[in-house]
């Protein structure tokens, strides 16, 4: 890894890219992922040092919000009043969680632009140990059954997320991918009893017991929806970007990153096992503890970071997401005077040169 800023940077990347180089490497085919930036307002810098509240204070009488205005045009990327407002702080497994060390904004100071939620990843982690990252996962194949649906046609989302619009029904299960792993480590559903509802809380035993089977896997998440009779609500998620793992990582994705607003009345918590930490953070904060290599984080992380630290709000990152580009970001290696030379296109932050390389170049 990188000792000048928190890039992370597996040791076993060089000799694997010169496998590469030589045809002595297969790479192995990416698993579609789908992850999620939660975004939401805050009066101050960082939203993780309140005290949790008592989650029936954010409940309507009828346990679910309803916007206050009509449902938004069916395109991705709209910004719905639904998608929340300032909550309450995050708190993990072992309590309220504050920003990492030397990351709090200066007392009485309010800082602009939202706040998005990271979770570090536990240093046990054969991917990315240690790094903070947004909460996600790969795909269920059990993702792909119907659910019913509001928001952009599943052809729609197709098309948004650069695949065939006769590719509904995989649109859908990367959609749904992105819904459920939020549930399954954010404990945050994007969902409602209608369609232009969302569950106000999720907290309590009966909710613990659906995230924990769908964790399991012993409940696929569309038997989980039809269950609780719930419309899964694709258009509070905007689709943000797409990045691809490296041809000569063994563990591969072909991920969709999406941004959404923390749902009125919701709250987050840390209910990965794969995570030690949660924060909420503003995205310039964190970008500041990678450049001072305190936070480790991955290119998309913390390339996603940088681009969201530019809004001064959650709806002005809503409804930019609807133009950016999902064109692939995918790594590349070359032989270069001697070097090895590896890069993200339209990332010249993170090229590395890796002196002593052999072997041919390889994409």
């Amino acid at each position: 890894m990188s000792t000048t800023n928190g890039q992370w940077y597996p040791p076993e990347w060089p000799e694997r890219i010169r496998l590469l180089s030589a045809g002595e490497l297969t790479p192995v085919a990416p698993r579609r992922a789908a992850t999620v930036l939660l975004l939401r307002d805050g009066p101050d810098g960082t939203a993780g040092q309140d005290a949790p509240q008592d989650a029936q204070d954010a409940r309507d009488g009828d346990g679910q919000h309803t916007p206050d205005e009509p449902d938004a045009a069916e395109r991705p990327g709209t910004a719905r009043e639904s998608e929340g407002a300032p909550e309450p702080a995050a708190e993990s497994a072992e309590g309220s969680e504050t920003p990492p060390e030397g990351l709090r904004d200066a007392a009485g100071e309010a800082a602009a632009g939202p706040a998005v939620y990271m979770l570090r990843r536990r240093a046990s982690m054969a991917f990315a140990g240690g790094a903070y990252a947004y909460p996600g996962g790969a795909v269920d194949p059990r993702d792909e059954r119907m659910v019913t649906w509001a928001g952009p046609s599943r052809a729609q989302w197709a098309r948004r997320l650069g695949l065939d619009p006769s590719e509904g029904t995989q649109a859908q299960a990367i959609v749904c991918a992105a819904v459920r792993e939020t549930f399954e480590e954010a404990g945050v559903l994007l969902a409602g009893p209608t369609p232009h509802t969302v569950v106000a809380d999720t907290t309590g035993d009966d909710w613990e017991a659906d995230r924990a089977a769908l964790v399991a896997r012993d409940l696929s998440f569309a038997e989980f929806l039809d269950r609780r009779g719930l419309v899964l609500r694709s258009d509070l998620l905007s689709c943000w970007a797409r990045w691809i793992t490296p041809e000569f990582e063994p563990r591969r994705y072909d991920t969709w990153f999406f941004v959404a607003a923390l749902p009125r009345g919701q709250r987050t918590r840390n209910a990965s096992t794969e995570a030690d930490r949660t924060v909420w953070i503003r995205p310039g904060d964190a970008a500041d503890g990678y450049d001072r290599g305190e936070l480790l984080m991955m290119p998309p992380t913390i390339a996603t970071l940088r681009q969201l630290a530019d809004y001064g709000s959650v709806a002005d990152a809503l409804a930019a997401a609807t133009d950016r580009d999902l064109t692939p970001v995918l790594a590349r290696a070359r032989v270069e005077n001697g070097e090895l030379v590896l890069s993200w296109p339209g990332h010249d932050e993170f090229t590395k040169h890796i002196p002593g390389a052999t072997g041919g170049p390889s994409a």
